[in-house]
């Protein structure tokens, strides 16, 4: 089954024409005899690399790759690396369909750059941070405001190297639902000390991540 309609994909051939700069790899991470959607995943992902010359999806098996698995630290599937021109610790857990596509594709944008809009001050602020920060943010995919905070994160990523973020669906990973006790989504959890719901402007975001890193 194709997840991509024909006017979906020449809307999307338009975008990523005019807004890749550089070339994204995207590692998937699979193992489809013991994830549910991983067979979905990976022809999503399929179907989104052949819109784009710039788009390169490398596949690597959970169990057998442990070389691959450990080097881009990955302990669940479906996981997805975009990788530009370097890792930024980019994450996705879980199928990014639904109202998370949006936030996939826009990610694809601003790592093929390497540069994000963020404010000044922001990037700054990221780059001095005391200790390096694990942003996780759990989502749904019927949520219309998760992506802009999955985005945001991510760009915190690309913007310091001190941040590493990942967004995670919570009907794909209910174990991790319940151990954060995701209630209402997006629900952030920065290096497992400081967590809020919804999706926070840049500053008050900030001002989190500034406060995790502190702890």
């Amino acid at each position: 089954m194709a997840f991509l309609q024909d006017k979906d994909k020449e809307t999307l051939i338009k975008f990523l024409q005019e807004n890749l700069e550089g070339k994204v790899t995207l590692k998937f991470f699979t193992q489809e005899l013991e994830c549910e959607t991983c067979q979905a995943t990976r022809a999503l992902l399929q179907e989104v690399v052949a819109l784009s010359p710039l788009l390169e999806l490398e596949i690597y098996n959970f169990i057998l790759d442990k070389e691959k698995v450990k080097e881009y630290g990955i302990d669940k599937i479906p996981a997805i690396v975009v990788e530009g021109e370097k890792d930024y610790g980019v994450r996705f857990y879980g199928i990014p369909s639904g109202y998370e596509f949006s936030g996939f594709i826009e990610t694809l944008f601003w790592v093929s750059r390497g540069s994000v809009d963020l404010l000044p001050e922001t990037q700054e602020a990221l780059r001095n941070l005391p200790e390096a920060v694990s942003i996780q943010v759990f989502v749904t995919l019927t949520c219309p405001y998760c992506a802009q905070a999955v985005v945001l994160a991510h760009k915190m990523a690309i913007a310091s190297e001190k941040v590493s973020s990942a967004m995670v669906e919570v009907a794909e990973f209910p174990h991790l639902a319940h151990r954060y006790a995701v209630r209402a989504v997006p629900k952030v959890v920065i290096n497992e000390k400081v967590s809020f719901e919804g999706a926070y402007p840049e500053e008050e975001f900030l001002r989190k991540v500034i406060e995790a890193s502190a702890k």
